[in-house]
């Protein structure tokens, strides 16, 4: 039954790469917004998880609020998905022109001191338009991904972001430790970008996010005092046709890898706590 499960979620992936790229723009607007609104309807477990979230983002909101923001937040995931799907298609001057930034500078000043730059950022609007952006800006990503099921949808995953110009590395399963392939990176001067407001290992750094205990991963803080590449905090969001891409100010590595890591989760709570309506985080992150 799982190998026909799996089957059946990877020949649907394939149709949707094939197909969304080929409608029109508008047509595949309306098609996703329609999924979303019927996801949100069924309140499934996933709807149930994002609306609890969202509840610990704006505990003041009332039920009618949560009930909008909760559909916000799904329109907004599935636009994620949309472009995923489209993405391919356009052109490196759509990529980079329907790209806005915040503090960039905080960003090409550590780059241009060649040290390499971590990069941290959460769940939050499409990252990988934001690591296409990058690319084809001069800063060309590594980054590591989750391993799928079936195999053969993580490879269409890796081969997407490959195609965006980003270098992919299995989190598990590759053929050299993703520590010591990302350490090299940064040692020569390259551009490190991981998503990282959850923990998928259970081994995480503890944290006190928007007021409540949880965990998250390690890895950038880690890289950053193994290297001596600055980490910087990221946070997007989507203002109509538009991605933000707002960066905060580098982390002191002075502090350790457990206060740079919460200082992570600061930067991130700002951002999500500003557009809460873009943070896609359908999955248990907080402990209590």
């Amino acid at each position: 039954m799982d190998g026909l499960r799996h089957r059946a979620v990877d020949l649907t992936f394939a149709l949707a790469w094939t197909v969304v790229r080929r409608l029109p723009e508008r047509t595949v607007t309306w098609l996703f917004r329609l999924v979303a609104d019927r996801t949100v309807r069924r309140n499934g477990r996933g709807v149930r998880r994002l609306r609890s979230n969202l509840a610990t983002v704006c505990p003041e909101a009332t039920d009618a609020d949560l009930d909008a923001l909760t559909l916000a937040a799904m329109r907004s995931y599935l636009r994620y998905w949309q472009e995923a799907f489209r993405l391919p298609e356009w052109t490196n001057e759509q990529i980079v022109g329907r790209v806005r930034t915040v503090n960039e500078k905080n960003l090409r000043d550590a780059y241009a001191a060649g040290r390499g730059v971590v990069c941290a950022l959460p769940h939050l609007a499409n990252y990988d338009h934001a690591g296409a952006w990058a690319g084809l800006t001069g800063m060309p990503v590594s980054t590591v991904a989750e391993r799928l099921e079936p195999e053969s949808l993580f490879d269409r995953f890796i081969a997407y972001r490959k195609k965006l110009g980003m270098e992919v590395l299995p989190l598990t399963g590759g053929d050299r430790d993703v520590a010591a392939v990302l350490t090299d990176r940064l040692r020569a001067g390259g551009f490190v970008c991981l998503v990282a407001d959850r923990d998928l290992s259970e081994r995480g750094v503890p944290v006190t996010f928007f007021g409540r205990p949880s965990r998250m991963p390690a890895g950038p803080a880690a890289l950053s005092l193994k290297t001596g590449a600055p980490l910087i905090p990221a946070t997007l969001h989507y203002d109509g046709p538009e991605l933000v891409i707002t960066f905060h100010d580098a982390i002191d590595p002075e502090d350790g890898a457990a206060a740079m890591t919460q200082r992570c989760a600061d930067a991130f709570a700002a951002g999500i706590a500003a557009h809460p309506q873009d943070w896609h985080m359908l999955q248990r992150i907080f402990l209590d």
